[in-house]
């Protein structure tokens, strides 16, 4: 099965992307790599990825740019949370992602869900860095840490860590894009242009579009 021509690599086209796709390696909160990633690339498609190279052209201006932690997430890799969600004993991930949670509570609370979002191919996982370093901007909790410190409305954030999750939100709208109040690094693009198809196809090396 090959990547669809209507999907784009976001490394390729948005200059100085920093990408860091965590499912395609151990540093997730499952400890290994996630099937269906079998290279680590953040992929969209082509209205997202144009979108986001919109967000990195407006904050280019103030010194900062974007490091993608997922973008289109195969069904099989959601098939793969549900399958270590229900393997109660596997806890490989739990001081560093979820201290304060059981694996139920991860579906409950909306953290893990069996059909993603990502699914879709619109829909991206990111963050704020300063171009000139890389360095990621605090952000009040780390990437997939699963808790209440992850929330948009979360009341323990510091001002500057406010403040940063703000930038990214604004940026993130400007250019079609909507959080999701679980998780302050979740966005998807208003208008999607697949909003009822499921993509499954796996995320290889070699194959891509534009």
């Amino acid at each position: 099965m090959t990547i669809p021509p209507f999907f784009t690599d976001l490394a390729a086209l948005i200059p100085g992307l920093i990408t860091d796709i965590r499912y395609a390696g151990a540093g997730n909160f499952i400890g290994e790599p996630v099937d269906g990633y079998h290279a680590p690339r953040g992929l969209l498609t082509q209205e997202a990825a144009q979108a986001l190279a919109g967000v990195q052209d407006d904050l280019a201006a103030s010194g900062l740019g974007l490091k993608v932690f997922d973008g289109y997430r195969p069904v099989r890799a959601v098939q793969h949370f549900v399958r270590w969600a229900q393997d109660a004993g596997d806890i490989r991930g739990k001081a560093e992602f979820y201290p304060h949670l059981d694996k139920p509570d991860l579906f409950r609370l909306g953290f893990i869900s069996a059909d993603s979002a990502h699914c879709r191919g619109s829909t991206v996982d990111l963050t704020l860095v300063i171009l000139a370093t890389g360095d990621e901007l605090p952000m009040g909790s780390a990437f997939d840490f699963f808790g209440p410190e992850s929330c948009l409305d979360y009341s323990g954030l510091s001002p500057n860590e406010r403040a940063n999750r703000d930038r990214l939100h604004a940026a993130m709208a400007a250019r079609g894009f909507e959080g999701f109040e679980q998780e302050w690094w979740h966005f998807t693009l208003r208008g999607e242009p697949y909003p009822a198809t499921r993509f499954d196809f796996p995320i290889t090396r070699d194959e891509g579009g534009a």
